[in-house]
């Protein structure tokens, strides 16, 4: 093949799928895989861009678009992204073999991390349309449901600690209302319990979970199913999806969404973030701190919205 100094990735990659599949015998799933990248890849940088101007540069920008979504669309996963770093340096390694380049811009590439994406949090009017729809279940079903929803809204606490509680891990009598909670390595912490949470469990431990118990073995756990066995966290994520449901929620509801509006709402309130640390259990403030994003992602739309100078 001749040497030319103004070959396009255009003919470069043209060229190179010929030789995976003509010269290699590579399978059709290979090529059609190498293709794919290569194509995202003359798309973003331009397909009659000679392949000798490509640069270091170019090509971390092209492979922090895929991490960012801005080339698709969507944040590809890393192992795509390493997937597409691999066809790239492929088809530059095709091409200094060829003599068509003499310089490989993949070597000195920085490692490419995908962009964090904030957790998503309910609207405080969202999560009462999901109390409200879990009050309507029918029975000892509804007063468990109404109780786990201001539970997992009330504590920020996570399913798998939801789910673990026992009636003695609740103090609801006292001056300071809490409940226990034990963490990742059981690391324990205490969380206060508002008045509506108080108000939901003292309803299901005195009507509903006597009548789920009565159907079971003696279960020590606070949440009971229908047989009156421990809830799973499966069946608890279940319930979940399905009052979001019943609320009219679009979007997918999941029982951590419940502890990211409970992180999201105390900051939006006022809360420091060392406080919301501690009654998330993180280990690390750096943790916490994504939540902080969160708030400040809304209280942007909130001044775009009502502020009359906000619009130029």
């Amino acid at each position: 093949m001749p040497a030319h100094a103004t070959d396009s990735l255009r003919r470069c990659h043209h060229d190179f799928i010929d030789f995976l599949s003509v010269e290699k015998g590579a399978s059709d799933n290979t090529v059609a895989s190498y293709s794919r990248d290569l194509t995202r890849f003359l798309r973003d940088i331009g397909a009659d861009t000679p392949i000798t101007e490509v640069d270091t540069a170019m090509v971390q920008n092209h492979l922090a678009g895929l991490a960012s979504g801005r080339v698709t669309g969507r944040q590809l996963a890393p192992s795509s992204i390493a997937r597409a770093r691999s066809s790239i340096r492929a088809l530059f390694r095709f091409a200094i073999d060829e003599d068509i380049a003499t310089a490989d811009p993949t070597t000195d590439l920085d490692p490419v991390r995908p962009a964090q994406s904030l957790p998503k949090a309910l609207r405080i009017d969202q999560v009462t349309a999901m109390l409200q729809a879990a009050h309507k279940h029918p029975g000892a079903i509804g007063l468990r449901d109404t109780a786990l929803v201001e539970l997992l809204y009330g504590t920020g606490g996570r399913i798998s600690e939801i789910v673990t509680l026992t009636p003695d891990n609740l103090e609801l009598d006292s001056d300071f209302p809490h409940v226990t909670l034990f963490g990742k390595g059981r690391k324990e912490r205490i969380v206060p319990l508002g008045q509506f949470a108080i108000d939901a469990l003292v309803a299901y431990m005195r009507y509903g979970r006597p009548e789920l118990a009565a159907k079971g073995n003696g279960s020590h756990a606070l949440f009971l199913n229908k047989r009156g066995r421990p809830l799973s966290r499966q069946s608890a994520w279940e319930a979940i999806s399905q009052i979001a449901t019943e609320a009219g929620l679009d979007d997918h509801v999941s029982p951590h969404m419940l502890r990211h509006s409970f992180a999201t709402h105390l900051l939006e309130g006022g809360a420091s973030i060392r406080d919301v640390q501690e009654l998330l259990g993180h280990a690390s403030v750096n943790t916490t701190q994504i939540y902080t994003k969160v708030s400040i992602a809304t209280l942007r739309e909130v001044h775009a919205a009502t502020h009359p100078r906000a619009l130029g």
